[in-house]
């Protein structure tokens, strides 16, 4: 074990974030993930005060010499506890919460020095608080653990083998970009200004993952995408689709699966399923992979059945475990209906592909808009006339996708799955004029966005040949996407998330709408801790619910 690996050890222990622990030691937390990767080694001042802070010797944290330090035989992790006895029974996000604050006001209170006498003592301590925090639960909370653990259909790890790991997949919206692109080095779109935010993730242990899919295409286009990259396959698009819309069948080639193991199981039986995290259309687009995975497809299995992809066959929904979507146009955005389309869109087009190219420049990448199948590469003159006139042409694009018409033919062929749990989340910037029945932005909107929001919290259309026909509840927004929207998609099966309910699988579990822009979730000019805890918590959330096979 090295030195990086005991101080993550310990951090981990003590239950601090990476953030927490850069704080108590005035430091940045760049400079813990560092020490931590062994890409740097604290200098003689930070590990004295390493040492203080966790009760070890500098040989024990330098050399390892020493036994292993007090923290090993504590209580159990928060997480481990929390998943174990209050699963089902509370709001996950406040117990969390409510742990964390505890045990802050706690670490408030013992900010003594620590010697010897005081190790014996936590250590003795750390056994009665173990056994504390397990002989209570007798009765009631015995009769639910063994209901939970007796249950046939939650997963019961063999003996030697801990439960599997499911990794987090976090997918972009329309225009957006994950860690391979260029762009990202100079402006991470998970994370935004807050910093990455994958990296602050593995940074605390979880396992994530970024995809790039077409940031133009359709919700079919980029879900067969995301699929080819978490399998290292070539994309198909499917023979059926890709007749009726003129293009390629096939796309780019992935020899190296994102996540090796998905879909595989363990000696145990344990099947490695992902949890996907979509922002904006990255919701749609993983609502859709999750529907074809379970379903299939019957246009392409009658198109191709001799070399049918795996994605069109049906029959793999339980590889998914989670869905969560955030400010995602489940039933489109009525933006759609108060912007020229014909200057916007390629103007928004030339501006990306001007970013690109500065970044390209500077960092060797760009902005790919996986247009291949097309015909449209990046080395296509005027590529935004060619996208323009072959690509924007038809309905096989995001923005027809995102038009309230467009969402509602695609959410005729998109299925909620059984076996998978589904959240959304909402964010409003946006309040109720003074002086009409319109929304208009709120002060701390962004400017950017500020226009937009205007545009939609004032647009209705009830009109008899209006083609979705849009109320007064569709005028608050976050700037980009409606409200009433991003909650949950029309005629779905869907229940309001609360303290104490009941987390079912196949249905969606609407959060309460937040207050903030389309980009505040993804830290787009947030607060870095407000944006960390936000995922944190909802990790732990998902993390603590029960399993299926």
């Amino acid at each position: 074990m090295s030195i990086g690996d005991r101080i993550m050890q310990l951090r981990k222990e003590a239950g601090l974030s990476q953030e927490a622990f850069a704080e108590k030691l005035g430091v940045s937390r760049q400079s813990v993930s560092k020490w931590e990767s062994d890409s740097a080694t604290p200098d003689l001042n930070k590990v004295i005060a390493i040492c203080e802070l966790f009760g070890v010797s500098s040989d024990y944290l330098l050399c390892g010499k020493e036994d292993s330090p007090v923290s090993e035989t504590s209580a159990e992790p928060e997480a481990k506890i929390y998943e174990e006895v209050y699963v089902g029974e509370e709001n996950p996000e406040e117990i969390y919460e409510e742990v964390n604050e505890a045990e802050t006001n706690e670490e408030k209170n013992t900010k003594s020095s620590r010697n010897k006498k005081a190790k014996v003592i936590a250590v003795v301590l750390a056994c009665c608080i173990l056994i504390a925090a397990i002989i209570p639960i007798s009765v009631a909370g015995y009769k639910k653990l063994r209901a939970k653990y007796d249950d046939p259909a939650v997963v019961q790890p063999s003996v030697n083998e801990s439960a599997v790991v499911y990794p987090y997949v976090l997918v972009h919206g329309m225009g957006g970009w994950g860690e391979g692109a260029g762009i990202n080095s100079v402006s991470p779109y998970w994370g935004a200004s807050t910093g990455s935010l994958s990296e602050y993730l593995r940074g605390e242990g979880h396992q994530v993952y970024e995809v790039n899919v077409g940031p133009f295409s359709s919700a079919w286009d980029r879900a067969c995408e995301l699929y080819a990259q978490l399998t290292g396959t070539t994309v198909d698009y499917g023979a059926a689709h890709s007749k009726e819309h003129g293009h390629d069948r096939y796309g780019k080639e992935y020899t190296t699966p994102l996540y090796t193991d998905w879909g595989t199981k363990t000696p145990g039986d344990q099947l490695h399923k992902i949890n996907l995290v979509g922002h904006s259309f990255g919701g749609t687009t993983i609502r859709l992979l999750a529907s074809l995975l379970e379903y299939g497809s019957e246009a392409e299995q009658s198109a191709s059945p001799d070399d049918l992809s795996p994605l069109f066959k049906g029959g793999k929904g339980e590889w998914i475990n989670s869905i969560t979507t955030l400010c995602s146009p489940h039933n489109g955005s009525t933006l759609y209906y108060v912007v020229d389309k014909e200057n916007l869109i390629p103007s928004a087009l030339g501006i990306l592909q001007f970013a690109g190219g500065i970044v390209d420049k500077i960092e060797g990448g760009m902005i790919d808009f996986q247009l291949e199948h097309f015909g449209i590469t990046s080395d296509s003159q005027d590529a935004t006339s060619l996208i323009n006139k072959s690509f924007m042409s038809g309905k096989d694009n995001a923005f027809y996708d995102l038009s309230p018409h467009g969402a509602k033919e695609l959410n005729q062929s998109i299925k909620t799955v059984k076996s998978i749990y589904y959240f959304s989340y909402s964010y409003c910037t946006t309040e109720k004029s003074k002086i009409s029945d319109n929304q208009i932005p709120l002060n701390s909107t962004i400017l950017v966005l500020k226009p937009t929001a205007t545009l939609i919290g004032s647009y209705t259309n009830t009109a008899d040949d209006a083609p979705i026909k849009i109320d007064e509840s569709w005028l608050p927004n976050d700037g980009l996407v409606n409200v009433v929207s991003a909650k949950y998609p029309e005629g779905e099966s869907h229940t309001d998330y609360k303290q104490g309910i009941k987390i079912e699988r196949g249905i969606w579990h609407v959060l309460p709408t937040r207050t903030g822009h389309h980009g505040t979730v993804i830290g787009m000019d947030g607060n870095t801790q407000e944006t960390h805890e936000f995922y944190t918590n909802l990790i732990t959330m998902i993390n603590a619910l029960p399993r299926i096979k």
